[in-house]
C-alpha cells in the first residue's frame, strides 16, 4: 500500500512513469523499506496503463460496497456535565467551609502580648 502512494505522488508530482528505483528512492528518503517483491508486482499490472482510468474504475467498484455505517450508538446521558459541574462546586463550597473551621485566635501567643497561649515561648 505504502508503495502504491508513493508512486501515486510521484504521478501527481509530474514522473510521468515511476519506476521501481524512482518509488524505493522515495520511500528511502523518509526511511522507509520498500517491498520489492510487492513494489515488482505492483509497477508490473500498472505498466502501460492509465492511471486516471484505474481510478475511474475503482470508484465505480468501491460504489457498490456502500458509505456510511449502522448509524452508530446513541449517545450518553446529556445530565454527566450538570452533575459533574454540580459536583465541583459542591467540593468548592466544602473547601471554603473548612478553611472557615480553621480558629486561629486564642491558643497562640506568638508575639508574647499576653492574650493568649501559655508560655510555650
Amino acid at each position: 500500500m505504502k508503495e502504491l502512494a508513493v508512486y501515486l505522488m510521484l504521478k501527481i508530482g509530474g514522473t510521468a512513469d515511476p519506476t521501481a528505483e524512482d518509488v524505493k528512492k522515495a520511500l528511502d528518503a523518509v526511511g522507509i523499506e520498500a517491498d520489492s517483491e510487492s513494489l515488482d508486482l505492483m509497477i508490473s499490472q500498472l505498466a502501460g496503463k492509465d492511471i486516471d482510468e484505474l481510478m475511474t474504475v475503482g470508484r465505480s467498484k468501491l460504489a457498490k460496497f456502500g458509505g456510511g455505517g449502522g448509524g452508530g450508538g446513541g449517545g450518553g446521558g446529556g445530565d454527566g456535565a450538570v452533575e459533574a459541574a454540580a459536583e465541583a462546586a459542591e467540593e468548592k463550597k466544602e473547601e471554603e467551609e473548612e478553611e472557615e473551621e480553621i480558629d486561629m485566635g486564642g491558643g497562640m501567643d506568638m508575639f508574647g502580648d499576653g492574650d493568649g497561649g501559655g508560655d510555650d515561648y
